[in-house]
């Protein structure tokens, strides 16, 4: 399946139908009045996220989605039926944005949360309504309301609990692989990753989500590369897991050049928890290895673990470092939780 996390989409929610005008006809009933009945209500335009979708392609292939006009009105005093409402079903982490890609309509970040995008127009009135005292056999009734139209982006942002960055060929699939079941691209050329993955990573009886995102390069902010655009499937993560690759001449400017980046980005990234790990040592001698440790700690100012997904040194270390963050993020979002509930009641 096709990763696309951005899709521009046009929907329309239905007419109401138009009132109808009608006069009640039975034998030996001389004056019947009026009976028409109302239009029925437009279907609705809906958004929901459901499980089983990390991805937006279903959009690629359908932009316009309109919901049914509601039926007429009837004689007898039928009301016409409503108009079946259109459901657009998106991945968790999805947000929805008016025309101009900015303004934020909705963010839905948890299962079987609903939004409504467009309300369908109301049923117009038929002549019933406007009998009178003075006007016994009224022969006018409403059209239908129009449903409303709109143009919006969706805007998918993964939903994972520490998210992998760094420079291209950093080791970032590899170590995907190697801890979850995911199977991302791995080569040893730039770029090998054109599109985030995700995998489950379990350690101590626990499991946290993990993200790998395609690698960051010098001005990947303007455009270089691939981008920043992906970047976007981190914000929500509660940790950073900071892969500099020990192949690097220097590991100092390596990380740096993605911290800008992230700076750069905004939206609170550079501001998350960070695990900085000296990722591929296997690579290194034990001199290299101390050198670029050392570099690698001066710059971080903190004590960077020592990582290769190839001989498993280090794996376990880092998964419980990121565990833990996670944890304690966990357990302040209960306490937050648990203290909205006391102050809703």
């Amino acid at each position: 399946m096709k990763f696309l996390d951005q899709a521009k989409v046009y929907v329309r929610s239905g007419d109401g139908g138009a009132g109808s005008v009608s006069f009640r006809r039975e034998k030996f009933i001389e004056f019947g009045g009026p009976d028409g009945g109302d239009g029925g209500r437009g279907g609705d335009v809906w958004v929901e996220a459901v499980e089983g979708l990390n991805t937006l392609i279903d959009y690629r292939y359908q932009q316009h989605f309109k919901a049914r006009p509601g039926m007429h009105g009837m004689g007898r005093n039928r009301t016409g039926g409503k108009g079946d409402d259109v459901v657009l079903k998106v991945p968790v982490g999805t947000q929805v944005y008016e025309e101009d890609n900015e303004t934020l309509i909705c963010d839905l970040t948890e299962v079987g949360q609903r939004f409504l995008l467009a309300k369908g127009g109301n049923g117009g009135f038929g002549n019933q309504h406007f009998k009178s005292s003075t006007n016994q056999a009224p022969r006018r009734a409403n059209p239908g309301l129009p449903g409303e139209e709109l143009w919006i982006w969706l805007r998918l942002k993964l939903i994972a609990d520490a998210g992998l960055v760094g420079l291209p060929n950093a080791g970032k699939s590899t170590f995907l692989a190697t801890v979850t079941a995911a199977k991302p691209k791995i080569a040893d050329y730039p770029f090998t990753t054109l599109h985030p993955n995700l995998g489950v990573v379990r350690i101590d009886a626990r499991e946290f989500v993990l993200a790998d995102i395609p690698g960051l390069i010098e001005g990947a902010h303007m455009g270089v590369g691939i981008g920043d655009r992906f970047l976007g499937h981190v914000e929500r993560t509660r940790v950073l897991l900071h892969l500099v690759s020990a192949r690097e001449e220097d590991v100092a400017a390596a990380y740096k050049t993605v911290r800008r980046e992230l700076k750069a980005y905004g939206n609170g990234l550079v501001d998350k928890p960070e695990i900085v790990a000296l990722s591929q040592a296997d690579l290194l001698d034990d001199d290299e290895r101390s050198e670029k440790f050392a570099a690698l700690k001066k710059v971080t100012r903190r004590k960077p673990l020592i990582l290769s997904a190839a001989t498993g040194e280090g794996v376990q270390d880092v998964l419980r470092a990121l565990m833990k963050v996670v944890e304690e993020a966990r357990d302040e979002e209960r306490i937050d939780e648990a203290a909205n509930e006391r102050w809703q009641k």
